[in-house]
């Protein structure tokens, strides 16, 4: 029973301090005066009474009621219950106190009544208490009673209700009466832990809604400040109790104000959390709180400060409370959307509604607190139970680590004070017991069915709402309430003093009375407390997860029992996959399980391996551990890191913690604890076990397996009942157990935090030891610990010195967990002490030991490691340094890593380096056993090294230890580094290379200056091509040239004789000077080289005139020159002919000039030009003082067609420009030689253009008026499909000038190609120079002038260089990037590479069609050598098929790039002096370009990818001769450039790539595309825009089982025998099955396409038969021939509609061919039937003309059926304007009423179409130009059409006539 209420208080307002700024309030009356003992008088309550502080009213508000609430010093709460009225202030005190600076006013109106004032007094009621509605009433009363004067006595009254008692709980009915003819009735909780909140929680919902009460509700539980605002009082009390009943059954701990008074408002910037209430006219006030939640309740809105994170519940639980609240608080919303909603939705009364809510937030508290008695630990019974509570375990168990929320609510002082109170295993329980015992799946099971979970609400709220209202028919209370408006009444009089007397006198009375009365016993229900069942069983996974697991966990089983059955090597197989298992949790018990059933009596003695093995799989498995360790691996490793060992010596024993000691847990005291806690719990459990069996020992039958909390909950029944004696000896007990516990912990903790090697300060710096200030608070409690942590920073101090601050550091790590434990259980004060003094000898005893194992464990014998493996190598290459041992680390690619992409991780790789005098060469075996058979091999060429770098050893390190997680290297692999390398090639190629640590770091400098040598030779005969075959250290010193054997008599004389020319003809005149090449090219050549050059340096070349006669010393040198390749080329082409007598035919336009053939006015040209036939050799020289480098313009190729030539030149000097667009007719007054020179410039130029055929007419302007449709027949091709009418809807007259200087050369169509229109205005100028935009600025044109300069914009050299840099930092990363900036699209577009490609083909496809339309073009870009060699070797190959075979490529390489100057020395930085300028792929570029080529026109290259690829690599790789050097010049001074035939030593010693690549091309077809089919005189037009490009497959991919695939004779041959070995060993069943691996295999040759296959059988039957093997190229040519001859006789034989289907094969059809994709899996055979579909990837082949889609082959069908061929036949057709005659094949069609024309008989493709409608007349015609000679003038007839007259001519006469006769009688037809 307890007292319906403490105190009854009158307060009042304190007049005397009426002139003070705030009014206060005074205790007027208490009663009782004196304290109750078990009650003090709680302090301030006048305060709580007018909360917004005490003022004087001027009028009567109506009386008010609230409870404020107040908690005392123990934290009880005490129920204010506040009645406030108010009374006038007599007038006489007022005027006397009237306030400042209103008493003049006052005293002048004396005569009138003064305004009157009200002053506040309060009714006080104190109680324990919650009842809001009694102390209403009963307050209501008293001031009833007094205001409206009733008889009751008011002392009795208060007397009796200060003496009323009433049950607290137990749902006791009391009615009180107050004795003034009053009833009451008093209902109380059945159960009093559960909260009572009448509705009050959902009136807060309805305030706030349900959003904004969740995050109120977080916000409380994760411990944040909440403060509520309103202007009621009463309602800031109910919300702040909704709030808490809501929190139930956790109890909030924190400072809980209701109702804050206006004094205290100081209280809101406390730091600890709080629920206040304040009355909202403080609004103001609390703006400036930053880290407060503010609930508005009259507005309804709560606002979070943006500095304040609230943690919200875990998903899935938020939206399944949000759903469920809305289900009650708004059930409308189901039906909102019926079309026939229920008529009326039974709302549940407000009550209901708020039971119905905390319905809701006790399933949610039961769903989140699923389980917790699972993790309790019981570490104390008697003599009274202690209990902790494992927050990792509950949280790994229920998989909520991450889950902020809960971590926050775990740790809060609210579910502290839980555990301590629901933790007793033997207490009452209640309806939240009962919940997370038994409800819980039943809850699981109803998830998702709203139905059921309301019903689930409904039933627990009728619980709750029974709780507390046990009695449903309540009898009414009947209680006066006084008159209406009473308090307005103008006379009232004030509340009269009680008499204390009679008060206490009835006190008195009571107290008596109870004090004579019986106890009343509360009778306590207290029973064993259910768990529930636990978390795992809830938890449910699914079925699959669990299949898989099954299968990983019985891998895990079987490699611990192969280690200790000692199969080492079957375990090592199995380990990958057990790595890879563990990242599983299952995986990881399952091991601790495994090893501890090979744990006897505590102990297992291992050998070293199985030593190795077991440490290694403990590491992984605690590495994913985090520090909390949740799922308990560490904990079950602990006891058996201390079980497993293996002797080092006699006596001494290495156990395996030492080597496990790399793990963040074990400096994580609160895991100790835990630990701890759970070993004594056992060791309890284990106890109480013991003295039950003794008792029960007759019991039969298996014993179900007590937990130890129902063990505890047993011993706390009968604890009451035991003597004495046996309650001590139990404590007795449990204090040692607990204390020998401690000891033994020590002693772990000393095992496990005490580096082996403790010289050593590893400890802070790896174990994470000096972090652990942040894991616990009182860490650090002395000054040491900082010193000693700064002592670890800087490593001062001695050795010795420092294991002992180790050692101070794991004492006091280990006395601090002491201290806390042996507190919290209850260790007594001497064990304590006692263990303090154990604990350094403990520590100190263990790091002798551990002296010992380490001195030994120093001396085991290494690791095997494995035997390095030598690398194949070239004939002549040979090894500089022999192989050192390193480990390949994976770079950012992911292949080989097995990263995301899957396969076996073949990196890292072990094995060793090798540099030879050609490559660096990796050859080794993966780290991971899975792949460990296979052999790794990554190589490049020394002279295509880019970038050496070391990286720091521990980034390495640490990236070695991410990767770990990802991929599992072994941990050893870690301590053999010593220092890494990154070596980076240009052909994108990457070796990071780790040394072992038995590789002295001196023979790692050692490598890096051999390599620096070899990669940078002095000169360029130190390179590979040169010293192949000699010994390497010859290599080393360069000999000076003259004793240099290899040096021709031809070169020598060549040289003297230049010699001998330039000091004769030495001129002193010198006008304007270029910069001589020598200059520019940064000391090309070294001293050894001067007496060859000297005399040339001083003269100023371009003044020199060699002599024009060639004496009879020079013939040879001649006749060399004419057998260079560029000169067969001119031949080839009738650029001009050489004959014996070197006299010239006058009618060519071009002659052959020798004047450079001493390389004295170019040095970088070759020895043989070809120029306009009308400029004399003397003239040339002047001009090329005009040219950069003085490369003047020079002819090198011209178009058999239209006649344009395309030339070449560096760019303009300054002056050149000017001078070649100075006006002729004006000249100057001095005039200067430079105004010669430029004449001399206009005049070359004008003979360029006076050479070409069409340039003759009378004007000299080519108009070209009919040049429109002379372009339409034009042969070439698109790479694409399209209309033929495309041409008629351009403008004609662009500028071709003005369009092309804009950046984007190619605007007009959208696939990059240029759109023709610009080409075709009317005045087109004969010759376009292409010129630097940059150079030509301010040039105007001169519209008298014959040529146009067109200024584009081109990249120069440097952008290449940067360029080429980020594409190999794309292609080939040096480590994987986690940032997703870094991705490789991102950097590939970033690097450039494809914009560069796309503006070179740009620009060549512009060149082509200008070519093509008859104008010739110069190209005149940089120095000539880097750009404009790209583009014009691109022009020539798009527009010339010669170039496109492999024999025109050769020679299209040697003419332009070689002999026409390419500085490939200098670009490939091939020596010393080229090292600063770094590495320019210019060349790669070019070789990139046709690659993009080759893949829109498969079908027009006689060679493959490979080829390109080749080159690619060899160009940079100086295993030949070919591409060294800067130009012809050099080749010859060095005696490259004429060896002799037979001077080779050896036949394998290749000095040019030609030969190599020939002898390689009769050996195998890897060279030659199948597909190759070209067309005559087949101009290319590639797109170009960037979409259309491909990245060349040879800057990403790599073949780790043999290396680059380059070098033929290294990779032939190897891999076919050794599988059939293997396959005779396995007794596996066999398979014909082939594993491909990415990056791992050459998959061209392990897969290679249909026709290669074929002709290696062919090959190999030959071969068995014992015939002599036919070359593949003539077995070849033969099927191709057989193919022809069977499809013409098909077509011949059979109705001509099958022709379609023989002729796919005929090498020239197109809209039907066979597309062999050339890649590198093999090629793939697919016949595409060229549709619309396919014209997207494959561009099209076909003349630009027809049409050429799927439409077409209907009618291609149509065509061939003979019906609709009323008369066919050959003809010759005149072509349009300057078109040759030609013959084609015509067919007279009467259906479709029109002449069609066909290239010849066999072709499908109708080549146009001529409509009779529009025929006019038909007549006899005239032969004209360039007809047929034989045939008779009669055979000639016109057809004149609407648009213009055809020109025909029949074989004969008769043949004439007939088509005539055939047409007409068509027409008539019509």
């Amino acid at each position: 029973m307890a007292r319906l209420a403490d105190y009854f208080v009158l307060v009042g307002y304190e007049l005397d301090k009426r002139g003070s700024r705030d009014g206060q309030g005074q205790i007027l009356q208490r009663f009782p005066e004196k304290d109750w003992e078990d009650n003090p008088f709680p302090q301030g309550i006048e305060l709580f009474c007018q909360p917004s502080g005490w003022q004087l009213f001027t009028e009567r508000n109506p009386p008010s009621f609230f409870v404020a609430v107040l908690t005392d010093i123990s934290s009880e709460r005490h129920y204010c219950a506040c009645f406030t009225f108010w009374e006038a202030v007599e007038s006489a005190q007022s005027q006397s106190h009237s306030r400042n600076g209103e008493e003049e006013e006052e005293e002048s109106s004396s005569l009138v009544q003064p305004a009157q004032l009200f002053a506040p007094k309060s009714l006080v009621l104190v109680s324990r208490l919650d009842h809001t509605e009694v102390f209403r009433n009963s307050l209501g009363l008293i001031y009833t009673i007094y205001v409206d004067g009733l008889s009751a006595s008011l002392e009795n009254v208060i007397g009796n209700l200060l003496t009323c008692t009433i049950p607290i709980t137990g749902g006791a009915q009391r009615t009180i009466s107050l004795g003034a003819g009053d009833r009451q009735v008093i209902q109380t909780p059945i159960n009093d832990s559960l909260p009572v909140s009448s509705c009050s929680v959902a009136v807060l919902f309805r305030q706030l809604g349900i959003t904004n009460v969740l995050c109120l509700f977080c916000a409380a539980l994760t411990e944040h400040k909440i403060l509520f605002l309103s202007s009621s009082y009463q309602r800031l009390t109910d919300a702040c109790r909704a709030l808490l009943a809501l929190m139930f059954p956790l109890k909030y701990s924190f400072t809980y104000v209701p109702i804050l008074p206006a004094q205290l408002l100081e209280v809101l910037s406390t730091p600890t959390p709080f629920i206040i209430g304040v009355s909202s006219i403080f609004h103001s006030e609390t703006q400036e709180l930053l880290d407060v939640v503010i609930a508005d309740l009259d507005g309804g809105t709560v606002t979070i400060p943006e500095c304040i994170h609230i943690s919200l519940l875990p998903e899935p639980l938020l939206h399944q409370t949000r759903e469920a609240l809305s289900m009650i608080l708004d059930p409308e919303l189901e039906i909102a959307d019926l079309a026939f909603p229920p008529s009326t939705v039974s709302a549940p009364s407000l009550k209901m509604q708020d039971k119905e809510i905390r319905a809701v937030f006790l399933r949610l508290f039961a769903q989140l607190l699923q389980g917790y008695r699972w993790c309790l630990h019981i570490i104390r019974i008697h003599p009274e139970p202690v209990i902790r509570f494992h927050k990792a375990a509950f949280l790994g168990q229920r998989g909520l680590v991450e889950d902020d929320f809960l971590t926050k609510v775990l740790e809060g002082m609210a579910f502290a004070g839980f555990v301590t109170e629901r933790g007793a295993p033997y207490r009452a329980i209640d309806l939240f017991d009962e919940l997370v015992a038994h409800e819980v799946k039943r809850m699981r099971a109803e998830e998702g069915n709203k139905q059921k979970i309301l019903r689930h609400i409904k039933e627990l709220a009728e619980q709750l709402y029974k709780n507390e209202n046990p009695y449903p028919a309540v009898t009414m209370h009947k209680v006066q309430k006084p008159t209406e408006g009473c308090y307005l009444r103008l006379h009232q009089r004030p509340f009269p003093r009680l008499d204390e007397g009679t008060v206490q006198w009835i006190i008195d009375q009571a107290t008596a009375k109870l004090q004579t009365a019986p106890p009343a016993v509360k009778a306590e229900k207290k029973c064993m407390v259910p768990s529930g069942p636990p978390i795992a069983a809830i938890m449910e996974r699914n079925g699959s997860a669990l299949a898989n697991s099954a299968r990983r966990l019985e891998v895990v089983r079987n490699c611990i029992s192969y280690v200790f059955e000692n199969k080492m090597l079957e375990a090592k197989k199995l380990l990958p996959a057990v790595l890879r298992a563990m990242k599983g949790r299952a995986a990881r018990h399952c091991l601790t399980q495994e090893l501890n059933l090979h744990v006897q009596q505590n102990r297992a003695v291992l050998d070293h391996q199985q030593f190795d093995f077991i440490v290694r799989v403990m590491n992984c498995c605690l590495q994913d551990c985090t520090a909390m360790d949740e799922h308990g691996i560490a904990a079950a490793l602990l006891p058996l890191v201390t079980a497993f060992c293996r002797k080092l010596s006699p006596g001494i024993t290495q156990f395996a913690y030492s080597c496990v000691q790399e793990h963040v847990v074990w400096t994580n005291i609160q895991f100790w604890e835990a630990m701890f806690y759970c070993d004594v719990q056992n060791h309890i459990r284990a106890l109480y076990l013991e003295s039950n069996e003794e008792n029960h020992v007759d019991e039969e039958g298996p014993q179900e397996e007590k937990s130890a909390l129902e063990i505890a909950s047993e011993q706390r029944r009968l604890w009451p009942t035991m003597s004495r004696e046996k309650q001590q000896e139990l404590i007795q007990k449990e204090e040692s157990t607990v204390f020998s516990q401690a000891i033994h912990y020590a002693n772990r903790m000393s095992y496990l935090l005490l580096p082996l090697d403790t010289s050593k300060n590893r400890l802070l710096r790896s174990s994470g030891l000096g972090d652990v200030e942040s894991v616990s608070n009182s860490f650090v409690t002395n000054s040491i610990a900082g010193s000693v942590a700064e002592s670890y920073d800087t490593e001062s101090g001695f050795e010795d010195a420092e294991s002992s601050d180790v050692a101070n550091y794991v004492v006091r790590f280990i006395n601090r967990f002491v201290d806390k434990v042996c507190t919290e259980s209850g260790v007594t004060n001497e064990h304590l002490k006692g263990l303090h003094i154990m604990i350094p000898d403990i520590v100190q005893m263990h790091i002798e030991t551990l002296d010992a194992v380490h001195r030994e464990s120093k001396r085991l014998p290494p690791i095997q490691k494995p035997k390095l493996l030598r690398p194949s190598l070239l004939v002549g290459e040979e090894c500089v340094m022999e192989g050192l041992r390193v480990y390949l680390m994976p770079d950012g690619r992911e292949e080989a890593a097995g990263g995301n992409i899957g396969g076996p991780p073949l990196l890292p790789a072990e094995g060793a380096i090798f540099l030879t005098t050609y490559r660096i060469v990796f050859k080794g075996t993966p780290t991971d056993p899975l792949v460990g058979e296979q052999v790794v091999v990554r190589s490049f060429p020394i002279a295509s090294l880019t970038k050496e770098k070391k990286i720091n050893v521990q980034a390495q390190a640490d990236q070695f230890i991410q990767k770990e997680k990802k991929i599992n290297v072994p941990a050893q692999v870690d301590q053999f580094i010593q220092e890494v390398l990154q070596l980076r090639s240009c052909t994108f190629q990457l070796l990071r290379i780790a040394f072992d640590e038995e590789v002295a770091s001196e023979s790692a400098e050692v490598f890096r200056k051999h390599l620096h040598k070899l990669r940078y030779p002095q000169h360029v005969r130190g390179t590979f091509a040169f010293t192949v075959g000699q010994s390497p250290k010859q290599a080393m010193q360069p000999k000076a040239k003259e004793k240099n054997p290899s040096l021709r008599t031809l070169s020598k004389n060549l040289m003297k004789n230049a010699k001998k020319t330039i000091g004769r003809q030495y001129v002193t005149r010198k006008k304007y000077t270029p910069p001589t090449w020598e200059q520019r090219s940064s000391q090309h050549f070294q001293e050894d080289d001067e007496d060859e050059i000297s005399v040339s340096e001083e003269i100023d070349r371009s003044t020199l005139t060699p002599s024009t006669i060639i004496k009879p010393s020079d013939k040879m040198t001649m006749s060399h020159l004419v057998e260079r390749a560029c000169c067969r080329d001119y031949q080839r082409m009738g650029l001009g002919t050489l004959s014996n007598s070197l006299t010239r035919s006058k009618n060519e336009p071009f002659r052959i000039s020798t004047v450079n053939r001493m390389y004295a006015v170019c040095r970088s040209y070759p020895g043989l030009l070809i120029v306009p036939q009308s400029i004399q050799d003397n003239t040339i020289q002047r001009i090329s003082r005009c040219y950069r480098q003085n490369r003047f313009p020079v002819i090198c190729w011209r178009n058999s067609r239209t006649k344009a030539v395309l030339l070449r030149s560096g760019g303009l000097h300054g002056k050149g420009v000017v001078g070649l667009f100075k006006s002729q007719n004006a000249p100057t007054a001095g005039q200067s030689q430079t105004d010669s020179t430029s004449l001399e410039q206009e005049k070359y130029l004008q003979a360029v253009i006076n050479s070409m055929p069409h340039y003759a007419d009378a004007s000299g302007r080519n108009t070209l008026s009919g040049f429109t449709s002379a372009h339409m027949s034009s042969a070439g091709k698109w790479g694409s499909i399209r209309a033929s009418g495309r041409m008629s809807n351009y403008v004609l007259n662009m500028e071709i000038g003005s369009r092309l200087a804009g950046k984007d050369l190619l605007s007009a169509q959208h696939n990059g190609a240029p759109s023709e229109a610009s080409f075709l205005r009317q005045h087109r100028a004969s010759l376009y120079i292409i010129g630097d935009k940059s150079q030509l600025k301010g040039v105007k044109p001169d519209p008298l002038q014959h040529w146009e300069v067109v200024p584009i914009e081109v990249f120069d050299v440097r952008q290449v260089k940067a360029s080429f840099k980020k594409l190999m930092k794309a292609c080939v990363p040096g480590s994987p990037s986690t940032d997703p900036s870094l991705a490789y699209l991102r950097t590939l577009e970033e690097s450039e590479w494809l914009s560069q490609i796309h503006k070179i083909l740009q620009i060549s496809v512009l060149v082509v069609e200008l070519l093509d339309t008859g104008s010739s073009v110069l190209v005149s870009l940089e120095d000539g050598w880097d750009i404009t060699t790209q583009v014009v070797s691109l022009v020539q190959l798009l527009s010339d098929p010669y170039y496109r075979t492999m024999e025109g490529f050769r020679l299209l390489v040697e003419k332009e790039w070689l002999s026409f100057g390419h500085r490939f020395s200098h670009r490939g930085a091939q020596t010393l002096a080229g090292q600063s300028s770094g590495f320019a792929p210019v060349f790669l570029q070019f070789l990139d370009c046709v690659h993009q080529i080759h893949l829109q026109f498969p079908m027009e290259f006689e060679f493959t990818q490979y080829y390109l690829k080749f080159l690619s690599y060899h160009y940079v790789s100086n295993r030949f001769r070919t591409f060294l050097l800067d130009s012809d010049y050099e080749r010859i001074e060095l005696g490259l450039l004429y060896e002799e035939k037979g001077e080779r030593k050896s036949q394998q010693v290749y000095k040019s790539i030609w030969d190599y690549i020939d002898r390689l091309n009769k050996k195998t077809p890897v060279f030659f595309n199948y597909m190759y089919a070209p067309e005559d005189g087949e101009v290319l037009r590639p797109y170009s825009n960037i979409s259309n490009l491909k990245v060349w497959d040879y800057y990403t991919q790599e073949v780790l089982s043999e290396g680059p695939s380059y070098d033929w004779e290294l990779v032939q041959g190897q891999p076919e025998h050794v599988e059939e070995v293997d396959r005779q060993d396995s007794s596996a069943p066999q398979t014909k099955r082939k594993i491909i691996w990415p990056c791992y295999d050459n998959r061209s040759r392990v897969e290679p396409d249909a026709i290669s296959k074929l002709l290696e059988e062919l090959h190999n039957l030959e071969a068995e038969l014992g015939q002599v093997p036919e070359r593949w190229k003539d077995t070849w040519d033969k099927v191709k021939a057989s193919q022809r001859t069977e499809a013409r006789q098909e077509a011949s034989r059979m109705a001509s509609s099958s022709l379609l289907m023989s002729s796919s094969l005929l090498p020239h059809r197109r809209s039907l061919g066979v597309y062999l994709q050339e890649s590198s899996v093999g090629s793939t055979l697919n016949l595409s039937l060229d549709s619309d579909t396919s014209s997207t990837s494959t561009p099209s082949s076909g003349k630009q003309g027809g049409p050429k889609s799927t439409s077409n082959l209907y009618s291609q069908f149509q065509m061939s059926e003979s019906e609709n061929r009323s008369y066919e036949g050959t003809l010759y057709k005149k072509g349009a304007f300057m078109k040759p005659w030609k013959p084609r094949w015509f067919v007279l069609d009467k259906t479709k009423h029109q002449l069609r024309y066909y290239d010849n008989r066999m072709d499908t493709e109708c080549k146009g179409v001529i409509d009779l409608a529009e025929v006019e007349s038909i007549t006899p015609g005239t032969p004209t130009m360039g007809a047929p000679k034989t045939v008779e003038e009669k055979a000639f007839f016109d057809l004149k059409t609407t648009k213009r007259v055809y020109n025909f001519c029949a074989q004969d006469v008769q043949l004439a006539q007939q088509w005539i006769d055939r047409i007409q009688s068509c027409l008539s037809d019509a």
